[in-house]
């Protein structure tokens, strides 16, 4: 089966190509690097020639509010568009939990924004809310950092690691078209300070970690369960502690 996947050569994307071509899948990685630009529109027609799906996993090259809403609006307006002229059966986009609970976000409000035109479209659809990534967990405390503290948020919190996020869209894209949301989220659950506190001190950086209520994320404050899927969410299988191990062995080999 021919997919394509938008944003195929970042984070995720790069694994999800891995992992359906691993299946047998023809799985096509598109971003504008290989001619394909999906703001513009360059390189769609030809790319979504024969493709039975196409999975978004691309993101804005900038996250100023006026910036990413106009990329997340362009960008999947001209996709489903090319995609009904190619016949597509099925669109499967990647998207945040909470970004609906996150009204001060720019960037969240961008995605809900994606996420209702791909709704409001006649391409049957599947759209995969995420928790956020272990990988993004420094940048996050270096994005709260002042000085030598790091104020975070004492709300809970269930990261997964980026593999098992590239799993949960591969799942989902080889499957029939579930024309809903479907959240997916890691196996713990732990207040975000425990996580961020957890995650510094494999790395022996120094940082106080401070619980702060009114800490903000991304510009919002948050509360008790903004962060965290409801009780059906899917469960990743990689544990935190077991991705640090592994993330040290790599450092140290690199």
């Amino acid at each position: 089966m021919k997919i394509v996947i938008i944003g195929g050569t970042g984070l995720i994307g790069s694994k999800v190509v891995t992992h359906l071509r691993a299946h047998g899948h023809e799985a096509v990685p598109a971003s504008p690097n290989s001619g394909v630009n999906t703001v513009t529109g360059e390189g769609l027609a030809e790319v979504l020639s024969g493709a039975a799906v196409v999975v978004d996993v691309s993101n804005s090259p900038s996250f100023e509010d006026a910036a990413v809403l106009k990329f997340f609006e362009t960008s999947t307006t001209n996709l489903l568009a090319a995609e009904a002229v190619a016949g597509v059966g099925h669109h499967v986009a990647l998207s945040i939990v909470g970004s609906d609970r996150v009204s001060d976000s720019g960037y969240l409000r961008a995605k809900v924004a994606q996420e209702r035109l791909i709704r409001n479209s006649s391409i049957p659809y599947s759209i995969v809310r995420a928790t956020q990534f272990f990988e993004f967990l420094k940048r996050i405390a270096d994005d709260a950092t002042d000085g030598n503290t790091v104020r975070i948020a004492p709300v809970l919190f269930q990261p997964m690691a980026a593999t098992d996020v590239a799993m949960a869209v591969c799942r989902v894209a080889v499957g029939a078209p579930l024309n809903r949301i479907v959240e997916v989220a890691g196996p713990q659950q732990l207040r975000f300070d425990e996580f961020i506190r957890l995650s510094l001190s494999a790395r022996q950086d120094p940082r106080v970690v401070i619980a702060d209520p009114h800490a903000r994320y991304y510009g919002t404050e948050l509360d008790e369960r903004t962060l965290v899927p409801g009780a059906d969410a899917r469960l990743g299988e990689i544990r935190f502690e077991d991705w640090l191990a592994q993330s040290a062995v790599h450092a140290v080999q690199a």
